[in-house]
């Protein structure tokens, strides 16, 4: 199986996907970001840094993670045959640790001793912590203070796993300040510390980088859909925050046009107030902001403005550049779902088929009851599940007014 190989969507030698992507950094990062991307260039023509990577997969996040077909969704639904990918099988719990293990890999080359990361759901600093503990790295992770408090479970495995993670407290406390702490850390410790960024977004080339890391998802999903008879999907659906799980699934068919993309953002409590979600497409306008030109949520005079999510991963203010290229190229369709759908999506996947996705990825489950009864029977989805849901029980507990469960909180505070 090749992870790394080209498609008409890809960056030019400079990281630009048509007016998006590029670098825009601080002088002293240039040189970090040139030997990056000299240690990524030379690693995917590497067959042996790809059997490395792909073993990796294998054996310690526990690839391939299943195609399931929900056979009780598709009923309750009518219309197209639904099926899961469910990442949320792979080690520490989503596809994060795909890039993760990848970029790890490329860090022990450079001869780097430290990895730094930013989080918002806490499954990238989470998936970070974990191969930081896997090749001896030391570890510190950058998290949003609101974001603490909301995935407190991933916050405690991180720190058992020896990662420091350090709360940012300025801003809105949330993924776009968290991103905003990491890299100025990596200004100050360039040398020795590689920034394993966690989407496909950032200067060049971490978006590349990423979704080639990524795109097992779709490569499998390729293969796996064979063994049900099909050739191949006409629907993927994937949540989108930063992209990276979105551009896991769409990298293997982006040159087929018979198949459909769709990218599911988060509407929040309502698309039409500032700050009450995170609707890049359509509200957000191009600009720089942390490295990499593209779609921003952003006033008249530049300032990034406020977003909200019932989701700690869907709340950032902007977007991975392949993804806005691909969507002003006509290749890629976006929506959106909010809160209450969401909620709505969650119940309804645990109810019909005993799987909790993670609120990040109830996002693409959302939009694929939406999608299902418009279409026919020979027709197929293809929802991929980013993550599974048991970090976000606070927020759904909460969310949902579980009585029960708040008593256990005050009882287990006492």
């Amino acid at each position: 199986m090749k992870l790394f190989f080209p498609t008409t969507f890809d960056a030019d030698a400079g990281g630009h996907f048509g007016p998006f992507g590029g670098q825009y950094v601080p002088e002293m990062l240039y040189p970090a970001l040139q030997e990056l991307n000299g240690a990524y260039n030379v690693a995917r023509q590497d067959a042996n840094f790809e059997r490395e990577l792909l073993d990796l997969f294998q054996h310690f996040s526990g690839r391939p993670t299943p195609l399931y077909f929900a056979e009780n969704l598709t009923r309750q639904l009518g219309g197209a045959r639904i099926f899961i990918k469910n990442e949320g099988l792979n080690h520490t719990g989503a596809h994060k640790i795909n890039h993760a293990l990848g970029q790890a890999l490329l860090a022990k080359r450079m001869g780097k001793k430290r990895l730094i990361a930013e989080t918002g759901a806490g499954q990238h600093g989470l998936a970070t912590a974990t191969v930081a503990a896997k090749f001896g790295f030391e570890c510190t992770i950058f998290m949003g203070e609101v974001d603490i408090a909301r995935q407190r479970p991933n916050v405690f495995w991180m720190e058992q796993l020896g990662a420091e993670v350090r709360s940012v407290e300025f801003g809105s406390r949330t993924l776009k300040d968290a991103v905003n702490a990491a890299i100025k850390d990596w200004i100050a410790t360039v040398r020795d510390t590689h920034y394993l960024l966690g989407s496909c977004l950032g200067p060049h080339p971490f978006p590349s980088m990423n979704r080639d890391f990524q795109s097992i998802v779709g490569l499998e999903v390729r293969e796996q859909l064979k063994e049900y008879g099909v050739d191949k999907p006409d629907y993927l659906v994937a949540c989108v925050g930063g992209g990276s799980n979105a551009m896991g699934l769409f990298n293997a068919f982006l040159d087929d046009s018979a198949v459909h993309l769709i990218g599911v953002e988060a509407g929040g409590r309502g698309v039409t107030k500032v700050g009450e979600h995170a609707v890049r497409f359509g509200a957000g306008r191009p600009g720089v902001v942390e490295g990499y030109k593209s779609l921003f949520l952003q006033d008249s005079e530049g300032q990034i403005q406020p977003t909200h999510s019932v989701s700690a991963g869907l709340d950032y203010a902007g977007v991975g550049p392949q993804l806005a290229y691909m969507h002003s190229r006509g290749r890629l369709v976006m929506h959106y779902a909010t809160d209450i759908e969401v909620l709505a999506a969650l119940k309804t996947l645990i109810k019909t088929e005993g799987i909790i996705p993670a609120l990040e990825s109830a996002h693409a489950v959302a939009e694929a009851i939406k999608l299902a009864p418009t279409l026919s029977s020979s027709q197929s989805i293809v929802v991929n599940l980013s993550g599974r849901g048991d970090k976000d029980i606070f927020i759904v507990a909460e969310a949902l007014g579980d009585e029960k469960w708040k008593a256990f909180l005050k009882r287990a505070a006492l």
